[in-house]
């Protein structure tokens, strides 16, 4: 998902600097955003399960072979591709209705599914209710997982006698929670920034450390 993800957009990128054009045409970008989206939301809904996988692994070690088993696992990955598939489709759909859009120029180094919506100068309603509702199903619920299931390992290491288990546990969770911070706190910052203050140069440092660092 990670090398998808950063191959959707940077070797675009790359290209660009090389050629200095900055021209892109309307199906490379429907198939960039696409592909762009696909990846994402298979990232972020891949970090919630690792996240219930090291929840199960901390709070409930004696059942965690019989609850993260192959089959479930191979279960969860297909629900994620399935549902970023999903997802990635809505976005192509939508902006396929649009026949009319105030600009040509994307304020961003790649076709940035925001940026693409707010190009249309019609169809308001159905980008609003777009917007909202795949922020709802791959925003809030995703992010509410993986603070839920941490608020458990919290809970369940505050418990633990010993150092050494609180320790190897912290260890075991360190890396995913510094990759959550990173990819959620910058995605976050540049998808709910309010409008009046949203900077064109930030947002490009913002997306640069998500979809490249």
């Amino acid at each position: 998902a990670d090398i998808g993800f950063t191959s959707s957009t940077v070797p675009r990128m790359i290209v660009g600097i090389s050629t200095q054009s900055r021209v892109i045409s309307y199906g490379a970008c429907l198939t960039q955003m696409s592909l762009f989206i696909l990846f994402a939301c298979t990232d972020n809904i891949l970090l919630t399960v690792m996240a219930y996988d090291r929840f199960v692994a901390i709070c409930h070690p004696l059942h965690y072979a019989v609850i993260m088993n192959p089959r479930r696992c191979k279960l969860l990955l297909l629900l994620s591709v399935f549902a970023s598939l999903v997802d990635s489709q809505v976005h192509n759909l939508t902006i396929l209705q649009f026949t009319c859009f105030k600009e040509v120029q994307v304020a961003s180094f790649f076709c940035d599914p925001p940026q693409i919506l707010d190009l249309s100068c019609s169809g308001s309603l159905i980008k609003n209710i777009v917007t909202y509702v795949v922020g709802i199903l791959f925003g809030f619920f995703p992010m509410s997982g993986i603070i839920f299931s941490y608020y458990k390992i919290v809970s369940a290491l505050l418990k633990t006698p010993l150092s050494g288990g609180r320790y190897k546990a912290f260890s075991t969770c360190g890396s995913h929670l510094s990759v959550v911070c990173l990819f959620y706190g910058t995605g976050i910052g540049t998808y709910l920034g309010s409008i009046a203050s949203y900077s064109p140069r930030k947002g490009m440092v913002a997306s640069l450390m998500y979809t490249v660092v």
